[in-house]
């Protein structure tokens, strides 16, 4: 049964003349961070603009805050905080118009949290949206999604166009959000920086399918980069697991990425491999390479997530 306040994608597709999104089973809980990882054009926007809604799905349901997002009872909106790509905002109007305007259509609306918001990220409410930057008009967006304290948080490319500084205090307004255990935040992001201090899961999606969903602390327990030397005979025993990446030779030295380091460990030790080294990679590393060399690695994805075989 699916809380009140999480979301569920079950069998959604989109299918253009082109390119096919999914199909894709997805399940996220409240207090739970899930980040959506792929490269340009592997379906990211497509899945967060079905879920709000703005683009009809060609099969598969859709829950929003437990309600279906698609049926005649709107308030399913009401627990949600979307930034887009693109924003609608009205470009003579100054920013506290804006919000204002946007204020009407949630009851949970708080003008001195919006306020608090602005002068957090520096927005000044007196000045025409017109004659903002790129990164303050996405200011704009954040302090609109998140005036209303929802509890499903929904961004695409959150930080995007923001300074660092700025870029972490988003960051430290969406961690208090987080607090009360209750709301969920699901986004796509090319600052894979963002992802090792927010996601608890990150899903892997390339060409519209879902690679896989992994708990970020798995991976960083489980991915090395090892490096060793194998001579003689010994080399000639070593075949490539599908666990590994980025396997490197020159005449005896090795150097590999593994999802799996325990089991490479016992490999490497039963053929005799000498001065082996290895080194933890950080999230940014372990999603290029997972990406990259585009297949599932030997990790169990996490309870509830959808696997595609390539």
């Amino acid at each position: 049964m699916s809380s009140p306040h999480s979301f569920r994608l079950s069998g959604l597709e989109k299918r253009y003349p082109d390119f096919t999104l999914g199909p894709i089973d997805l399940e996220v809980e409240p207090g739970s961070v899930l980040a959506f990882v792929g490269p340009n054009g592997s379906g990211k926007t497509t899945t967060l603009h079905c879920m709000m809604d703005l683009v009809r799905p060609t099969s598969g349901t859709i829950e929003i805050a437990g309600r279906p997002n698609n049926g005649p009872d709107p308030r399913w909106k009401e627990d949600v905080g979307f930034v887009g790509e693109v924003s609608g905002w009205y470009k003579g109007w100054t920013v506290g118009r804006n919000l204002a305007f946007v204020s009407q259509f949630y009851p949970n609306w708080s003008e001195t949290h919006a306020n608090a918001l602005a002068r957090r990220f520096g927005l000044q409410l007196n000045k025409k949206v017109g004659a903002l930057s790129k990164g303050n008009r996405r200011k704009l967006s954040l302090v609109a999604a998140l005036a209303h304290r929802p509890r499903v948080l929904l961004f695409d490319e959150p930080t995007s166009g923001l300074d660092p500084v700025v870029r972490a205090d988003v960051l430290d307004v969406l961690w208090e959000l987080l607090e009360d255990g209750e709301a969920s935040i699901f986004y796509s992001t090319h600052v894979l920086s963002d992802i090792s201090r927010l996601a608890d899961e990150l899903v892997f999606l390339r060409e519209g399918r879902i690679l896989g969903r992994h708990n970020k602390e798995d991976l960083l327990e489980n991915w090395r980069r090892v490096t060793f030397r194998l001579t003689g005979q010994a080399g000639s025993g070593l075949s490539d697991s599908e666990s590994w990446y980025s396997h490197r030779v020159s005449g005896a030295d090795h150097q590999l990425v593994t999802s799996d380091f325990e089991q490479t460990a016992q490999v490497l030790g039963s053929l005799g491999a000498e001065n082996v080294h290895a080194n933890r990679l950080t999230v940014e590393e372990i999603s290029i390479e997972m990406l990259k060399h585009q297949h599932v690695t030997g990790l169990e994805a996490t309870e509830g997530s959808h696997v595609a075989t390539s």
